[in-house]
Parts: C-alpha cells; sequence; structure tokens
C-alpha cells in the first residue's frame, strides 16, 4: 500500500487558495502512484480557524469546497474541514474516492487547554471509522484523538490494521521527540501502523513543525517528513509487516536548531501572509536588535530587512558600531536618524509643565517614544512591517516602554528568554559569523542613561530566567521558588514585576510561541487582580 503524507502550509481563511493547493499535491500524489493522500487537520480552512467559524457562510464554503475537492481530486484522500450537521459544527477528516465524499469522520476528543478552544466551537464525534483503502482496513482519527489511547484502541478493535491521524499539532520546544514518543506507543499497544500527518507554517503566534511520520506496528519508525518546511512524503506499507525496516527519515533537530528554524518559519509566514514583503526594526547594537535582524534576513533576504539606527546622546560608540557591523555581515540595508532633535523637541514642550522636578525614567522613556514614532512613520510611508526586539525576560517583568521599544506589528523573540537569546545568537554565528563579536560579550543596556546596564535594574540573567521559568511557565507560587534556593527579596521583586507589567503585555504586539507557556494564547492573567502568587 503506497501512502502519500501531504505535509502543507495552507492559510487560514484561504479556502479557495487551500483548495487549488490540496488538488495540486493529491495529482502530485497521484503521478506517484499513491492509493490515498492524507491532509491536515482543517487543511480546507486553515488552523485554527477560531471565530470564523461563528460566521455561517464560513462554514458552509467549507462544506461546498469539501465536494469540490472530492469530485476534483486525482487521488484517493483524507482531507480535514468543518463538518456541519443536526447537531452543529465539527472537526472533521473526509475519506474522498472517485468522485465523492465516502465517509465522514468527527473528531471525538476536542482540546480546550493551553492554545486550544475547539470546545468553544465543535460539537463531539462519537462514531468509529474503518474504511477499506487497496485492501486494507484503515481507521479515521482526528489530531487529539491520538493524544489518549481508547481511540486507537477502538479502531483496532474494530479491524484496522493501519491508524490515519490528520492533525494540526502546535510546535514548542520538545514537542516533536514527545509527540513522536507517544504515537509510538500507540502503534505499539494496538500492533499497528500509524500515519501521522501534521501540518506546517505559521499562523499569528503560532508554528508548526510538520514532522509527520510513519510507524510501524512494533513501535519504530519507518519514515519522518522534513520539520519545519513542506513536504510529501511517499511511503510504502506492508500492513502484515510486523517489523518494517526504516524507508526515509529525517533526523530531529537539536533543541536550539528547532527553535530558530521555528522562529525563522513563523516570523516568514507571519510577514508573507500578511501581504508585507519588507520589515523595519530600530538596531541598538545590543542582542536582541542583532538576531531579530539576522532572523528577519534568513527568513525574507537581507534585501528586505531595514535596520534604523536612532543614536542619541546616551549611545555609545561602541554600540553604533556593532549596528553598522551587524549591517555589514547581514547585508541588510540601514538608515541612520539621530534622536537629538525630535527629542529636545518634545522636552522643550514639555519643561513648563515639568518645571523643575529631576530628570527620571520620564526622560528615559521619552527616547525610546520617539523611536518608535520614527521608525512608525517609516512603516506608514514605505509599507514596512515594524519589528519589536523585546524577549520574554524583559516584557515579563515589564522592562520595557509602552509606546516606545514595544511598539510594532510583530515581536518575533517575545517568547525568547535572555539566556536563550545568547545561546540561539551563539548557534547561528556557528552557521555563519553575522552577529559582531562585542555584540555577544558586552554587558546588555538599554543605553537611556549614563553607563546603564541592564543589571542596575535587574536580576542577573541567568537567575531571573530561571525565577520566570517557575512562576510564569511552571506556575509555581514565590514560596516554592524559595524553597529552592533562590534570595527570598529577588524572588517576591520578580513576582511582584510580574504580576504588575500584565497591562503592558496586553498592549504589545503578538509574537511567536515556542515555550510551553507563551504570553498570550497560553497564559491568560487578569489585569485588575490582587492576587499574589
Amino acid at each position: 500500500m503506497r501512502i502519500a503524507l501531504a505535509q502543507i502550509d495552507p492559510t487560514v481563511g484561504d479556502i479557495d487558495g487551500n483548495l487549488a493547493l490540496c488538488l495540486g499535491v493529491a495529482s502530485e500524489a497521484a503521478a506517484a502512484g499513491a492509493d490515498v493522500v492524507l491532509f491536515p487537520e482543517l487543511a480546507l480552512l486553515g488552523y485554527p480557524p477560531e471565530d470564523l467559524l461563528g460566521q455561517p457562510h464560513f462554514v458552509e464554503r467549507s462544506m461546498s469546497a469539501i465536494e469540490e475537492f472530492a469530485r476534483s481530486a486525482a487521488c484517493p484522500a483524507v482531507m480535514g474541514y468543518a463538518h456541519r450537521d443536526a447537531d452543529g459544527i465539527h472537526n472533521a477528516a473526509a475519506f474522498c474516492r472517485d468522485g465523492s465524499v465516502e465517509r465522514v469522520y468527527l473528531k471525538q476528543l476536542l482540546p480546550n487547554y493551553g492554545v486550544f478552544d475547539e470546545e468553544r466551537y465543535f460539537e463531539q464525534g462519537l462514531e468509529d471509522v474503518v474504511v477499506d483503502i487497496a485492501g486494507f482496513k484503515c481507521g479515521l482519527t482526528v489530531c487529539e484523538d491520538a493524544w489518549f489511547p481508547e481511540p486507537v484502541t477502538r479502531a483496532a478493535q474494530l479491524g484496522a490494521q493501519i491508524v490515519l491521524n490528520i492533525s494540526a499539532s502546535p510546535f514548542h520546544i520538545g514537542k516533536g521527540r514527545s509527540r513522536e514518543r507517544m504515537l509510538r506507543d500507540r502503534a505499539a499497544a494496538n500492533g499497528v501502523w500509524f500515519v501521522y500527518c501534521n501540518v506546517t507554517g505559521g499562523q499569528d503566534e503560532l508554528v508548526f513543525d510538520g514532522r509527520s511520520v510513519v510507524i510501524g506496528p512494533n513501535g519504530g519508525v519507518v519514515a519522518r517528513a522534513k520539520a519545519f518546511a513542506t513536504d510529501l512524503l511517499i511511503v510504502d506499507i506492508d500492513p502484515d509487516e510486523k517489523e518494517p525496516a526504516a524507508l526515509r527519515i529525517e533526523p530531529i533537530e537539536s533543541e536550539v536548531e528547532e527553535m530558530y528554524d521555528a522562529l525563522k518559519l513563523g516570523l516568514r509566514d507571519y510577514i508573507c501572509k500578511n501581504g508585507f514583503t519588507d520589515v523595519v526594526l530600530g538596531l541598538s547594537g545590543g542582542i536582541d536588535s542583532a538576531l531579530t535582524a539576522v532572523l528577519a534576513a534568513d527568513a525574507l533576504g537581507p534585501e528586505h530587512v531595514h535596520g534604523v539606527l536612532m543614536p542619541s546622546r546616551y549611545s555609545s560608540e561602541g554600540s553604533i558600531a556593532d549596528a553598522r557591523e551587524l549591517a555589514r555581515l547581514t547585508g541588510i540595508h540601514t538608515l541612520t536618524i539621530p534622536i537629538e532633535g525630535p527629542l529636545a523637541a518634545v522636552e522643550r514642550v514639555l519643561s513648563p509643565t515639568f518645571g523643575s522636578l529631576e530628570e527620571d525614567v520620564t526622560e528615559e522613556n521619552l527616547q525610546a517614544r520617539v523611536r518608535g514614532v520614527l521608525l512608525m512613520a517609516l512603516s506608514n510611508k514605505f509599507g514596512w512591517l515594524v519589528l519589536a526586539t523585546g524577549n520574554k525576560s524583559e516584557l515579563s517583568v515589564g522592562y520595557s516602554t509602552l509606546y516606545g521599544d514595544m511598539v510594532g506589528g510583530f515581536a518575533p523573540i517575545k517568547d525568547v528568554f535572555k539566556t536563550r537569546v545568547y545561546e540561539l545568537s551563539r548557534w547561528r554565528n556557528k552557521q555563519s559569523p553575522v552577529i559582531p563579536h562585542s555584540t555577544m560579550e558586552k554587558p546588555p543596556s538599554a543605553e537611556l542613561r549614563p553607563n546603564q546596564t541592564d543589571q542596575d535594574s535587574l536580576p542577573p540573567y541567568d537567575d531571573l530566567d530561571a525565577i520566570l521559568v517557575a512562576y510564569v511557565e511552571n506556575d509555581r507560587s514565590a514560596d516554592d521558588i524559595i524553597g529552592e534556593g533562590f534570595d527570598a527579596a529577588m524572588v517576591h521583586r520578580v513576582v511582584r514585576m510580574v504580576d504588575a507589567a500584565e497591562y503592558k503585555r496586553r498592549q504589545g504586539p503578538i509574537g511567536i510561541k515556542i515555550t510551553p507557556k507563551a504570553f498570550g494564547k497560553d497564559r491568560r492573567m487578569p489585569v485588575t487582580n490582587r492576587f499574589r502568587g
């Protein structure tokens, strides 16, 4: 039996475009002699369609699109779409053959945690479905149905020799390995072949890593598709063979490499799917803007990246030189717009009101906000999307300026802790040197006052990030974290800063999720809130 796994990158809401894409891939699968081609979960709609599902004409278009696909597909296929019946809307898999929809499977297990809200949109399916393909019995499942044993076990009990699973499983660090271990367990526990087709690409905060896989009944991986890329994986399997040999297995990347690839893909798809070609960002000479610029150059090509140097009286010659050297190494376009003139004008306007009050963080924030105004002006004039360069450590504790360095349409590294910013930068420089050595080595600084460093205001990043992982990602209390040996005053200070910064994070741009718990879809805290952890 020859199976094709169509690991595609659809666009949410582009039903006509997704339909054309799927029909083209189905023709490729047919030309390769496939008996069936699998497409990802909700492939005709893109995942997740969210409240588009609340628009009746959107679901109606989904229903007509699956009929169009079935009539025109050159190969038998399992296709993901939204199905409406008397019970409501379902996340469905259609088995299409000979010009019609032959069977429909309705997803039984609806995830409703983390980034998932499927109970908001879909009704639960109740019927197991096994179809005959090329003389073999194949059980149909959708994504979460494989995360628990029962649906796969029931399919096997109904005689399925092969379990087909279409999925839209978003990435976070380590997800590929843990997901594959789980699928191997499902196959081995039931003595069935497991064929898993995942989507790839970026959708707002989410990135889908692909890595579709075929697993033998002994739990061994027979074939694995590419990571973070489209792919058409063609696999010949014999359902009666219990210990098959490996055919084509793409390697599982190292943790730092998969982080980088996820960020690059998420950035590229956000820019391209939203109709932009170019991006602009402030180049400070620091590590965050350097990594963001390199990611953008790798994702879009350096000719589509515009870095703006906006020096002030506090900008060091070293930082200006580092920003220029980064531009030289990457080949990105740069502009230099000093901020002393507009900053002085704003200070002059405010002077009668401020009177003799001493300078404080107000004047520091003015510098960041002037820079934000300039970046947004360039965006408006040239159609470049502004990239914010803040990292997760800063955004966690509010070490950022609302309407200043937080300005932007997208924040590629907002889910990347500062220690990982350095890790990613070192890894990228091993591929080719693009980030100046001095940028990597100097103490990080906002350069908004004389001789300023981040550690004037924050704990050392190694300590800060460890506390943030415990509090933000693992939901540990302050007492629990202190019990692990951290300084009590430091922990309470960090917790207070995290809680107080929620209003800032609500107003910042979205960015790419790479951790198990990112701000936004994963972690949703009330702004008005007196509970203290």
